[in-house]
């Protein structure tokens, strides 16, 4: 997880976005020299969250993913937009890469000098877009810090659809962090998982309560039961519990990468390769 800055107009926003831009892509870069199999790039630090982020939280996320994309052209990049910001990120996935011959127009996917337009349009032709956002509030109902979060399957598919960019994969939370589920209190997170893999998401992802608070590993071995699309643990794992997750096809790992653990630090590499090398020998 790439945790960008406060971005402009939030309440804690204090930096410029040159600077932001500068943060994110040296955490991506550590990232990336550690091994990690992909990154996803989301606006933590806009605290508190609204269900309706301004126009400038669009298009600072499109430009930080922009910069994401040019420095780490080889590692998959998704994105996640705060709160339950679901259209945005899906235009921001889109968009992003569109905006990578204006904002750097001298470099290439290769890091080698464009000069002619034939080079730009094979660029671009290679990658039309990001790959994925994280999707919270695709099926059924729950309320959340922000409020209450309706779905949004049907309308999010049909957006995608229209703005040509299916090929934007779609991840998303079932029976979400930092939420109250009494709505759908005799659903199981089986049968919203299934629910999901109904209405066309290309994966699920399971949660603990909290940020930095573990998944269940009973009810990860219930999802993976209930669908056939990949189930991606989203919370709460660490170099020592790591092993409870085999089963998941992706872990997102935000906190456990952080200095003390914490998800407001600074990245820590040494944590991140020590995790990466862990798994690298599980992998075996």
């Amino acid at each position: 997880m790439v945790h960008v800055g406060a971005l402009p107009g939030t309440p804690r926003s204090s930096l410029p976005l040159t600077q932001i831009i500068d943060q994110a892509c040296q955490e991506a870069e550590a990232y990336k020299d550690a091994g990690v199999d992909a990154l996803m790039v989301e606006n933590m630090h806009d605290v508190p969250y609204t269900v309706c982020p301004g126009p400038e939280v669009t298009a600072a996320m499109a430009v930080l993913g922009a910069a994401l994309r040019q420095s780490c052209p080889r590692v998959p990049l998704g994105v996640q937009v705060l709160c339950a910001a679901n259209r945005q990120a899906i235009a921001i996935a889109l968009a992003a890469v569109k905006l990578l011959n204006v904002l750097f127009p001298c470099k290439s996917e290769m890091g080698l000098p464009i000069n002619d337009p034939m080079a730009i349009t094979f660029q671009l032709a290679k990658c039309e877009s990001l790959d994925f956002i994280r999707a919270e509030g695709f099926v059924f109902s729950h309320v959340a810090d922000e409020g209450i979060i309706n779905a949004c399957a049907g309308d999010l598919l049909r957006y995608r659809k229209q703005i040509g960019a299916d090929n934007i994969q779609i991840f998303a939370d079932i029976k979400k962090k930092h939420s109250a589920h009494a709505l759908t209190a005799d659903v199981s997170v089986a049968q919203t998982a299934a629910a999901a893999q109904l209405f066309l998401a290309d994966g699920v992802v399971l949660t603990g309560t909290a940020t930095g608070h573990p998944a269940d590993p009973q009810q990860l071995r219930e999802v993976k039961q209930a669908v056939k699309i990949p189930v991606l643990v989203g919370s709460g794992v660490t170099l020592e519990n790591v092993r409870n997750y085999l089963d998941a096809d992706a872990l997102i790992i935000g906190s456990y990468f952080k200095k003390e653990g914490y998800w407001a630090n600074a990245v820590d590499p040494d944590r991140v390769k020590k995790f990466m090398e862990h798994i690298s020998k599980l992998r075996e």
